[in-house]
């Protein structure tokens, strides 16, 4: 099917506040699902003012509205994700025109599927509800796209360090907890301790103190784990792999003991399993187990140089629901087949990860 596109116009004043209503209006209605009348209510305006916001959105370019194959598109490898990872929930998010065949900036893939991930939250948040977060430039996106949405006593806490000079002078990982934690009208939680430790002692006796018991409570009681995968491939570096969290030995480690990817700073190898590697003891994030027995877990990914770490974190069984644009879940898809047949013939317990078990 053709492109349905709307009118050519300049795009508005971003400081009209008429323009700033509608695209409130317009994330409420399209990202979120809500009703014009919920709208109304949840705004205190008109229904009939609802729905000239809305017109308006459309009007001036604000909303974009596509139909795309499903063929070709976000559908038939939704398709092909759920028959490779039986029990996965995938959400994939298209790209704009040309973007599958000719390669879409890395921006505007962020924007998209941040903007998705942030759609898929606004449904599934509630109040009183604990949400623990893994740090990084794809969660940092996801809470740029959040609309403000009152969800009182909401709590989200980090579920891996980040304490060390250079992010206590860009306050990175502050600043992305401040905004989901604003969006929500809720509260956040940042875990005081360092990102690697230096000493698997230095973090056993750290996991001793009241004030880190406390995080890894709250951790234990979130109901939903949000996380990206961190790559040494992605086209944009993961943060923790470029800001000097890692030196030359710690790289040099982890690539002879075969990581290929990591969640919340805990690494695994292409099977998806974290067993064997040494950096693993120190550093701070949970234990891969966890979240693999975890019911609720969320994956970003907007990076088709992520792909070598998502598919190994899929044969982990270590998500469960997967927010992916289209050329990332393209790339996992053509390569998943002959690394799954080469696995299973090197390692016989191959068939209990392909179970998540």
């Amino acid at each position: 099917m053709s492109d349905a596109s709307p009118m050519t116009s300049p795009l508005p004043d971003a400081a009209d506040p008429n323009v700033v209503q509608a695209v409130q209006v317009a994330r409420l209605y399209y990202q979120q699902g809500l009703t014009t009348d919920a709208i109304a209510r949840e705004l205190g305006v008109s229904r009939p003012r609802v729905s000239r916001l809305l017109t308006l959105a459309r009007r001036t370019g604000l909303v974009e509205i596509r139909i795309h194959d499903p063929q070709a598109h976000p559908q038939h490898l939704e398709a092909g994700l759920r028959a490779r990872w039986p029990g996965l929930k995938p959400h994939v998010v298209s790209l704009p025109a040309g973007g599958a065949q000719h390669g879409s900036p890395q921006a505007v893939r962020m924007e998209r599927v941040a903007q998705a991930a942030a759609h898929w939250l606004g449904g599934h948040l509630r109040p009183r509800m604990t949400v623990g977060l893994a740090w990084g430039n794809t969660l940092d996106a996801v809470g740029r796209a959040l609309t403000p949405r009152a969800l009182p006593e909401t709590q989200f806490v980090q579920l891996n360090g980040s304490a060390s000079a250079l992010d206590f002078s860009s306050g990175f990982v502050a600043e992305t907890f401040s905004r989901f934690a604003h969006a929500c009208g809720g509260r956040s939680y940042l875990f005081p301790v360092p990102t690697f430790f230096d000493d698997p002692e230095t973090r056993r006796a750290m996991w001793r103190e009241r004030s880190v018991g406390h995080v890894l409570e709250l951790q234990r009681q979130a109901e939903l784990l949000v996380f990206s995968v961190g790559s040494f491939s992605a086209a944009t570096p993961s943060h923790v792999h470029v800001a000097g969290y890692l030196d030359e030995g710690d790289l040099a480690g982890l690539e002879r003991q075969g990581a290929v990817g990591d969640i919340a700073t805990v690494f695994y190898r292409a099977d998806g399993r974290a067993s064997g590697i040494d950096l693993n003891a120190r550093s701070s994030g949970p234990e891969l187990a966890w979240v693999r027995d975890h019911p609720q877990t969320v994956c970003v990914v907007a990076d088709p140089g992520k792909a070598l770490a998502l598919r190994a974190a899929l044969r982990g069984g270590l998500i469960r629901t997967l927010i992916v644009d289209e050329t990332t879940a393209r790339a996992v898809l053509e390569e998943a087949e002959p690394e799954a047949s080469a696995l299973e013939r090197n390692d016989p317990d191959c068939a209990d990860l392909k179970r998540g078990t």
